[in-house]
């Protein structure tokens, strides 16, 4: 035992805390708390002779099966597959709404994924809902809003993918258009590959090499209000904000289609590939 407090004493510290704050709550949570710390654990014994790879958390879907009575997380494998293939360490996190594990997300994570989803409630931008709008449950609605501020406040690499581009632009002040075919138009479809024109000037102008991409999406909201420490980068044919960046410092890249899903491995790469590099070069 003296030996194990004093080779791995910080590791087992951090564990022993998660798991007594959460002695009275649920075993739904339980689970997803000894994957957490089992794999931080294990990275934090890894061998320091060799250069670390980032560790990338991935947002899960949280699902409520009515009939069963149960609860799940998952995710779909590209974005894991995305992250693994350049040079990341994939991490899925549950949806554990606690102040104190979502703090140690943020302190040990290098880079976070933001994935789609359902609708954010309208009225979180103070906004009647759509008849179209299919709301997230509450329980990851929570934690991402959460996540999202905190993960903002500590400046580290983020990606955001279709709702995860639509969340962090709500938690920062901005608002959403609700249901593109009946507020904006048919021009586009916005649930396959299209065309969207990209800021020269921008981030990922310069990450994609290309002012125009063909890129795969599947989402009827859209950005409309621009959050605080936001900016426009890229839009489709018919004006729908396709991409957004932060202005405040740090990696912070947005975008409202779906890298880890097209048949462009390159495409898939630069912008999964330009995630990686800015953990690494913040390391």
């Amino acid at each position: 035992m003296e030996f194990l407090l004093k080779e791995f004493g910080q590791p087992l510290n951090f564990i022993f805390r998660i798991v007594f704050s959460v002695k009275e709550q649920a075993m739904k949570k339980i689970v997803g708390l000894l994957c957490l710390t089992v794999l931080i654990f294990s990275f934090s014994c890894r061998d320091t002779s060799e250069p670390s790879k980032p560790l990338i958390g991935i947002t899960s879907v949280y699902k409520i099966d009515e009939q069963n009575n149960s609860f799940s997380t998952s995710v779909n494998f590209a974005y894991i597959q995305a992250v693994a293939d350049n040079g990341g360490i994939p991490l899925v996190l549950p949806t554990i709404s606690d102040e104190e594990i979502m703090q140690q997300y943020v302190r040990h994570l290098d880079g976070l994924v933001l994935i789609g989803g359902d609708d954010i409630p309208p009225s979180a931008y103070n906004e009647r809902p759509h008849e179209t709008v299919k709301v997230l449950p509450m329980q990851r609605y929570n934690f991402e809003k959460k996540l999202i501020s905190l993960w903002l406040t500590s400046g580290k690499p983020l990606l955001g993918v279709c709702l995860g581009m639509q969340f962090t632009n709500v938690v920062s002040g901005g608002s959403l258009i609700q249901d593109i075919p009946s507020q904006i138009g048919t021009k586009v479809q916005h649930r396959q590959y299209h065309q969207v024109n990209i800021d020269p000037d921008s981030s990922l102008a310069k990450i994609l090499e290309a002012t125009e991409v063909s890129v795969y999406s599947n989402h009827h909201q859209a950005v409309k209000d621009v959050g605080k420490n936001l900016k426009v980068i890229a839009h489709s044919e018919d004006g729908v904000v396709e991409a957004i960046e932060r202005i405040d410092g740090g990696f912070g890249l947005f975008i409202q289609w779906h890298p880890e899903q097209t048949d462009n491995a390159e495409h898939r790469n630069s912008i999964y590939g330009a995630l990686i590099k800015a953990c690494t070069v913040r390391n």
